[in-house]
This record gives C-alpha cells, structure tokens and sequence, in this order.
C-alpha cells in the first residue's frame, strides 16, 4: 500500500513539474514580449473579428498590439516594400495564402511551431506558416428586401442572366488579388472551355467593382446593390445586425486559406510568437467559429445554415508573373 501511495506521489509530482515547466515556459514569453513593448500585425482579417480577438489577447496578457487592415495586395505590398527598404515594421501576417507564398518566396517568415499546432488537422499545417487556421469562401449573397429568394440567381451560370445586369457588385479582379485568383479559378467547377466564356459574359453584365470583398459584402447589406460576389460568411455576419441577407447554395464554391506568419526579422518576435499562440487557441477559434468563419481548429464549427453542406474547392495559387498577366487580361475584358 505505501509503494502505490509512493508511486503515486512520484507520478503526480512528474505531472506538476511537466505542467509547471510548461506554463513556466509561456510565462517566460510573455515576460520577453512585454520587454519588447507590443507585437504589431498587417492582416486582412476583418477588424471586428479582430478587435474582439486583440481585446481579449490584451486581457490575458497584459501585451499590447497595433493592427492595420487593409486587402491582401495591399497588406502582401507593404510588407514586402518595407522588408526590401531594411526597414521592416511587421511582426505578423494574417492573410490569405497566395499573398503568403509569395512572400514566402522572398524569404520573408521564420518557423514558430506553437503549441497550439497540435489541435489542427495534420493536412492543414504548413511546414514553415503552421495551421491553415480558417477557410475563406467565395460565393453568392443577396440582399432578400431587394431580391426575392425565389427571384435570386441558383447558380453561378444563372448569375449572368441578363435580368441581374446592373444590380450586381463584386472586387476589382484587376486590382483585388484574391478576386484576380478567384476568376483564374473558375475552371475548377465549370472546366475551361465554358470558364472562359463565362468570365467574358459575368463582365458583360457590368458589375460595380470595389476594392475588395468587404465593400461588395457592405453594399449589398445596404441594398444598394441586391447582389453580391463575396464571402458567403457575410450572410451570418451582417444577418445578424439585421440586414435581410442569403447565399445561394451553390454544390461547389471556391476560395482560400488563411494562415498567420512570423517575419523572419520580426522586431518584437517574442510578442509576435505569444500572439500566434492566442491566436490559434480554443478561445480565439471560438471567437471566429461564433463570428460566421469556417476555422479549421478540430471540433469548432461556424453557425451559419448549411455550411455542413458547402463543397469546398481551394483556388489555384498563381506566381506574381501569373497575376500580373490576369490582371492585365481581365483589364482588357472588365475595363473596356
């Protein structure tokens, strides 16, 4: 009996030193990030979605972080502009993946394996970004009190039916990358032959171009404009505030994963890791899971209505000599 009350005690003081040595490791990088002063972040994560997860980062650590939001061309421009001048302010990048590998090209991120890498699927951790920690996906909302659901287009070929010319608002695809991306990927659900005429007659419907997917989500929210390419989250999101929002359920819908990378020569790396670790944590998921996004943290799911059902499709990633040539070719077809 003294043995087993002896073993037992070894093993619960093994478990103590185990847990302690952990906590007492995060304690230390939470009192290296506090002497670096802040962490500060480029991202094209919604400021919301962000806001709530910075307030209680803030909370729990008592750090302080700086965010500027702005499109993923303009957040992968920046970053990299300031990098090539020597002069890098980023610790962090939060954006979708294409932006990110061609900032991965240009050596731009170091590897931080968090802890928190263990609670994603193996096939979505990046060897050198970690976890895809959400999925962002592309598809058809309308606004109800300007289109009835039953008037509302049911698919993407339906889309360009010449009724809906007019009341259509989408991204720029000669100035919005992930938009540029999302039209080079039509191919995936239509094949080539019918993508290809397809993007010409979705520009002969002439859209209203905005600048990214946020504004074309506002606009139809508003009702100013009834229909809308965008992220299908936007439905819950601005539902929720009231807006008479819907997506069309499309069988497939296309669109993009989103990491967040550590700068190679981040000037506060120590806080920039212990916000990576917050980040994709079960608190901060959640947080994102409750606020409409498709997180890939296992057993967090999005509330939105059947998004059990959404068949997703990732985009192609193209080279920036890839984008440069859409965007030049899509001028020809949505500008003229």
């Amino acid at each position: 009996m003294l043995k087993n009350i002896t073993l037992s005690l070894s093993f619960l003081a093994s478990f103590l030193f185990v847990t302690s040595s952990g906590y007492a490791q995060n304690t230390n990088l939470i009192e290296a990030a506090k002497k670096e002063g802040k962490v500060i972040a480029y991202g094209s994560l919604e400021s919301d979605t962000m806001e709530a997860i910075m307030n209680a980062f803030r909370k729990k650590t008592g750090l302080e972080i700086e965010y500027w939001r702005a499109s993923a061309t303009k957040v992968m421009d920046r970053a990299l502009s300031e990098a090539r001048a020597g002069r890098p302010v980023a610790d962090l990048i939060i954006t979708n993946d294409n932006p990110l590998r061609l900032l991965q090209k240009e050596n731009f991120f170091q590897k931080y394996e968090s802890p928190s890498w263990s609670d994603f699927p193996k096939e979505a951790i990046d060897p050198v970004l970690g976890p895809r920690y959400r999925n962002v996906i592309i598809g058809v909302v309308f606004n109800k009190s300007g289109i009835k659901a039953e008037d509302a287009p049911k698919s993407l070929e339906d889309l360009v039916n010449p009724k809906y010319k007019g009341k259509l608002v989408m991204p720029d695809p000669t100035q919005h990358t992930t938009t540029t991306q999302w039209v080079a990927s039509l191919h995936k659900v239509m094949g080539k032959e019918k993508a290809d005429k397809y993007i010409r007659d979705l520009a002969a419907m002439k859209p209203i171009l905005v600048e990214s997917l946020l504004p074309s989500a506002e606009r139809v929210m508003t009702g100013e404009t009834p229909i809308a390419i965008t992220y299908v989250k936007y439905a819950y999101v601005f539902g929720k505030r009231g807006a008479p929002l819907d997506y069309v359920r499309l069988p497939k819908m296309m669109g993009d994963g989103h990491y967040i990378g550590l700068a190679a020569k981040a000037p506060h790396p120590n806080a920039g890791k212990a916000f990576i670790d917050y980040f994709l944590d079960n608190e901060s998921m959640n947080t994102m899971a409750k606020l409409g996004e498709f997180v890939n943290r296992k057993g967090v799911l999005p509330p939105l209505p059947d998004a059990d059902k959404i068949g997703f499709i990732e985009m192609e990633d193209l080279s920036s000599k890839e984008f440069a040539e859409k965007k030049k070719e899509y001028q020809q077809i949505f500008l003229r």
